[in-house]
Order: structure tokens, then C-alpha cells, then sequence
């Protein structure tokens, strides 16, 4: 069925026996329950999270779809849990754990959680709009940093450099560590920038072994209610939350080509969109190679990451 999601978008969301559509975000619905057995099951409240094959870019969800993007996402997910040995909100993936047969591979039944009001990033490279606030201020979420820094530059330590969640279709706004102690507490607010790193840290290793540079990565973070416990919740290391660059191709003081919907972002911006991002006017729908190329590239990142062939 469709439905028109609070921002504004036509989500297409599929109907699973045992289970109630509750939201669509720009890539992801939600489900809860709809029968008691489930929670009894899985041992505790939980929801079903399903990645759609939907792209966003510059703030728009795109009439076009990606083919097998929400697979490739799920998959990458899933593998980044295991290598990061911290507490995460994923219960069962598979049919066999209680995944519907109809989102198999796309599909993680995890722990509800109380989800903090920010986006946890890490930097360990300058680029997007850690750059443009550094020309301004030499500073990245009022994190003073030396001079001399260009487009690429490594960043001696990395850094975190939280934002405010936005609704769908806003843009979200880069804040302080003060605002986030704001937000969430002190003691909470400490733990979540020490969680953020210790992810990133081990990931940009992990990534760097196998030819890719991890420039930033955005992770969320929930309460569980059964436990009391921090836990890594929605999407992890993929893709649409991260920027990966090639190795073996990375060139500092320039634009480094990312493993993500480049091809999307660089076509819209490019004459033959004729789109005008300034404008009220939705994007229009890509064409068949732009399609392509964007779904080859998020393939590409699975396969160079995990070691494993994408079917």
C-alpha cells in the first residue's frame, strides 16, 4: 500500500501478517506487533525494521528507487554489528528468528528503544559541511583545528561532531557538545562521544585493511527499557550513513569520489537534471544509468568491505 509519510513523501510499504506499519522514514519502515506471540518470542518489546530500496539526496526522497539497495544496506548492517563487539538493537534476521518471508534480506527484528535526540559523528577526515564551517571559523562543531587543513585532510585524532535530528525532509543541524550535555545529560552525553569514536575507531581500521578510508560515519544510540543499557541502534557503517573513499585513489585538497549515491547528488546538480535545488520543485526521476551506477557502487562497497559476493 501507499502512504504519504509526515514529510511529504509516498512511501510504499508492504502488508505482513503479524505485524502493524507505525512509520516510514526516508529509507526504513517500522512495524510493531500485532500479535502478543512475537513480543513473547523475542523476549521483549521489539519492532521490525525494513529497508526500502528508497533514495534521498539534498533533503528529498526520489521518486526513483535503487534495486537492491535496502538488501545491501541490511546485509552491511548486519555484518558491522558482528565486528564491532558493542551492545546493538538487532534480535533476529532471519525467517528462522521470525523476519516475514516477504522482506527476507532486507529485514531486522530488533529492540525498541528509546532513541537519543542526536546524531552521534565521528570525523577522522575534513570534508561536507565539517569543511565549510572549518573556512569560516577553523573550528568543526566549535572544535578548534589547526590551519592549513584542505578538502581530505586526516585529522590527527578524530573527532566527535554531533547534530540535531531532523524531521524528514529537514536538514540536520550540526550543535555542540554542550548542547548535546543539554540534551541529554552530562553522563550521557559523555558516553555517547565515547561510544562514537571507540565505533569509528575500529571501523576505520577494519575499512583501511581492506582499501577503503572511512572519512565520517553518523551512528545512533537508544536506551533499552528491558536492560537500562547505551545500545547502537538503526542503521550501522553503511553506504547512506557513512563516507567511504577508495584507498588507493585518494588525493587531499580535492572532492574524493565516495562509495555512496554520488552519481545521484552529481546528476541532479548537473544541466541535464534541469532540476533547480533552490527550487519548491521535487527532483526529478533518474535515468537508467544513473540508476545503475548508483546501485553497482553500493554493491561495490558490500563486496570490498565484507570480502563477500554480493547475490
Amino acid at each position: 500500500m501507499t502512504e504519504v509519510n509526515a514529510g511529504g513523501f509516498a512511501a510504499e510499504t508492504i502488508d505482513l501478517p503479524g505485524w502493524t506499519h507505525v512509520y516510514s522514514g526516508k529509507v526504513r519502515d517500522l512495524y510493531v506487533p500485532a500479535d502478543e506471540s512475537i513480543r513473547e518470542k523475542m523476549g521483549q518489546d521489539c519492532v521490525l525494521v525494513v529497508a526500502s530500496d528508497r533514495i534521498s539526496a539534498y533533503d528529498h526522497v526520489l521518486s526513483s528507487e535503487i534495486p537492491d539497495k535496502g538488501r545491501i544496506l541490511t546485509q552491511l548492517s548486519l555484518w558491522w554489528f558482528e565486528q564491532l563487539g558493542v551492545e546493538h538493537h538487532v534480535l533476529a534476521s532471519t525467517v528462522a528468528g521470525g523476519v516475514p518471508e516477504a522482506v527476507d534480506g532486507r529485514a531486522m527484528i530488533c529492540k525498541k528503544l528509546d532513541m537519543f535526540p542526536v546524531e552521534c559523528i565521528a570525523r577522522g577526515y575534513l570534508t561536507g559541511s565539517g569543511l565549510a564551517e572549518y573556512k569560516q571559523s577553523r573550528t568543526v562543531c566549535s572544535i578548534p583545528l589547526p590551519e592549513g587543513l584542505v578538502d581530505g585532510s586526516r585529522l590527527d585524532e578524530a573527532i566527535f561532531t554531533p547534530s540535531a535530528k531532523a524531521e524528514v525532509g529537514e536538514h540536520d543541524e550540526n550543535i555542540t557538545f554542550e548542547a548535546v550535555v543539554d540534551a541529554v545529560g552530562p553522563d550521557v552525553a559523555e558516553r555517547l562521544r565515547e561510544l562514537t569514536l571507540a565505533i569509528y575507531t575500529k571501523a576505520e581500521e577494519i575499512a583501511r585493511g581492506r582499501g577503503i578510508i572511512l572519512a565520517d560515519t553518523k551512528v545512533e544510540f537508544g536506551v533499552d527499557a528491558a536492560s537500562g543499557v547505551i545500545t547502537l541502534g538503526d542503521e550501522v557503517l553503511t553506504p547512506d550513513s557513512s563516507r567511504f573513499w577508495d584507498a588507493a585513489s585518494y588525493e587531499p585538497g580535492k572532492a574524493q569520489p565516495s562509495f555512496d549515491k554520488q552519481y545521484v547528488r552529481d546528476w541532479l546538480t548537473s544541466a541535464e537534471s534541469g532540476w533547480d535545488r533552490a527550487s519548491d520543485t521535487p527532483p526529478p526521476a533518474l535515468p537508467a544509468d544513473v540508476v545503475e551506477r548508483t546501485r553497482a557502487r553500493y554493491v561495490e562497497a558490500y563486496e570490498k568491505l565484507t570480502g563477500r559476493t554480493f547475490v
